[in-house]
C-alpha cells in the first residue's frame, strides 16, 4: 500500500508520467486483445472443419488433403535451414570474434544485412525465379524454393546470432584464454554454448518466416499438390491454404489448414524453447 501511495504522489507531481503509463497499458491491452482475437477466430472457424480426410496421405480434388503440404513444409524448412544456419552463424562468428574492431567491411556487411531484412518477399521470389528457376535451369522445384528462402532468412539468422555473441561477457573469453585454451576452442566450447538461446531465437524467427511464406515460393517452388521430391514442384502448407481460399470452393478446409499451421508454429516455438534451456550453458 505504501508503494502505491508513493507512486500516486509521484504521478500527481508528474502528470505526464501517468499519461505515458496509461498509453503503455492501453497499447499492451490492444496487442494482447488482438492476438487473442486472431487465435480465437482461427480456432473457432477451423477446428469444427478438421476431418480425417484432410490428413489422407494422397491428395485429390475430393479430400483436398493437407498431409502432402505438411510433409513438403517440413522438407522446405529442413533444406532452407541446412543452408542458411551454417552460413549465418559462421558469418556472425567471424564478425564478432575474428574481424578487427572498426573494420569498414564489417560495417558494410551489417548495413547490407539490415537492408536485406526489410526487402519484400516477392522481390526474393522474382530473384529466385530469374536465377534458380531460369538461369540455373532448376525449374519450379522445392530446391529452388528452399535456396530462395535460405537467402531470405540468412540476414535474420546472422544478425540475431551476432547480437547473441556480443551479449556473452568478455570474462568468459578471458577466463578461457587464461586456462590456455585457443581461440577456436574458446569460441566453440565457451562462447557458442552461452549464446545458444539467442541463436535459437533467430532460428525460430527464420522458421516462422519459412513456414508462413507464400509469395516467394509461388515463383520458385510452384503450387503443385501432392508429395514432392527435392527436384519436384510442390506446395507448402501456407501455399496450400492460399490456393484453397483463393479458389473459393474450399473455405472450410482452408480454415482447418490455418489451425494446423498455427499449431505447427506454436509447437516449433515450444520445442525450440526447450532445446534452448537444455543447451544453455550453466551460469557461474
Amino acid at each position: 500500500m505504501e508503494e502505491i501511495k508513493a507512486k500516486m504522489k509521484s504521478y500527481r507531481k508528474h502528470p505526464g508520467s501517468f499519461l505515458l503509463l496509461l498509453l503503455v497499458l492501453l497499447a499492451a491491452f490492444l496487442t494482447i486483445a488482438t492476438l487473442l482475437f486472431l487465435v480465437g477466430y482461427i480456432l473457432i472457424t477451423g477446428i469444427p472443419n478438421l476431418t480425417p480426410s484432410l490428413f489422407a496421405w494422397n491428395y485429390d480434388s475430393e479430400n483436398v488433403s493437407m498431409m502432402p503440404a505438411i510433409v513438403n513444409t517440413v522438407e522446405m524448412v529442413a533444406v532452407s535451414l541446412l543452408v542458411s544456419v551454417p552460413f549465418g552463424v559462421g558469418a556472425a562468428i567471424y564478425l564478432v570474434e575474428y574481424a578487427k574492431k572498426g573494420n569498414k567491411i564489417v560495417g558494410i556487411v551489417r548495413l547490407t544485412a539490415e537492408t536485406l531484412t526489410g526487402i519484400p518477399s516477392i522481390i526474393y521470389g522474382l530473384f529466385g525465379m530469374l536465377f534458380f528457376v531460369t538461369a540455373l535451369k532448376w525449374g519450379y522445384s522445392m530446391l529452388a524454393g528452399a535456396m530462395t528462402l535460405a537467402i531470405m532468412v540468412l540476414p535474420t539468422i546472422m544478425r540475431t546470432t551476432e547480437e547473441a555473441l556480443l551479449c556473452v561477457p568478455d570474462s568468459y573469453r578471458e577466463g578461457s584464454f587464461g586456462l590456455g585454451a585457443g581461440k577456436l576452442r574458446t569460441v566453440f566450447k565457451i562462447v557458442l554454448p552461452a549464446a545458444v538461446p539467442g541463436i535459437l531465437s533467430g532460428v525460430i524467427l527464420a522458421i516462422g518466416r519459412i513456414v508462413g511464406e507464400t509469395a516467394a515460393l509461388i515463383y520458385t517452388a510452384g503450387t503443385v499438390a501432392g508429395l514432392a521430391g527435392i527436384t519436384d514442384s510442390g506446395r507448402t502448407l501456407a501455399i496450400h491454404m492460399y490456393v484453397l481460399s483463393n479458389e473459393g470452393l474450399h473455405k472450410n478446409e482452408a480454415n482447418a489448414t490455418a489451425v494446423v499451421l498455427l499449431f505447427i508454429v506454436l509447437g516449433i516455438n515450444a520445442l525450440s524453447g526447450l532445446v534452448a534451456k537444455k543447451l544453455e550453458a550453466p551460469k557461474a
